[in-house]
């Protein structure tokens, strides 16, 4: 039997539910337009979530821009780094997301999605050049649009509340 959501967390209001879901596909539709324009897969599932929590929790310290541009940045290299030493192989992404994690802990760029990250650049290899400077520029491009909400009607919650 499922659990009754609780008291202590209200219902968001049904316009605020739109206004980040609209938001939400708007910068993921940019991102598959520009990897459609440059040829390059811009849109892969860790920035999804990424967009997810800029949109749906904009107050959360992991839906920061130092922490999705840094977090995922990070667990790129990590992902590199991983992939040379072990190669493509299901055991080299797990241990890339495992060292990626306790890497953002230590340096406070917590950002879960970005784990994910380190897995898709070990199991896919992709070319680093390419690479780390489009998941930059997306990263960049969800942390933009991610300010439109609060100075277009009313957001709730201000984004970012910190750089």
């Amino acid at each position: 039997m499922p659990t009754p959501p609780s008291a202590a967390t209200p219902r968001p209001h049904p316009l605020h539910v739109l206004r980040a879901t609209v938001f939400a596909i708007g910068a993921l539709l940019l991102l598959a337009a520009v990897g459609v324009v440059l040829h390059q897969p811009l849109l892969i599932p860790p920035l999804a979530a990424s967009a997810a929590l800029v949109h749906g929790a904009p107050g959360l310290p992991i839906s920061q821009p130092r922490n999705l541009v840094g977090g995922q940045l990070m667990s790129a290299l990590i992902g590199f780094a991983t992939l040379a030493v072990t190669g493509s192989t299901a055991w080299g992404a797990a241990v890339a997301a495992g060292l990626s994690l306790g890497a953002m802990m230590l340096t406070h760029l917590s950002h879960s999605p970005a784990a994910a990250t380190a897995v898709i650049v070990v199991l896919q290899a992709p070319h680093p050049v390419p690479f780390l400077p489009l998941l930059v520029l997306a990263t960049t491009l969800l942390v933009l649009i991610g300010l439109l909400p609060g100075r277009i009607g009313g957001h709730p919650v201000r984004y970012p509340l910190s750089w």
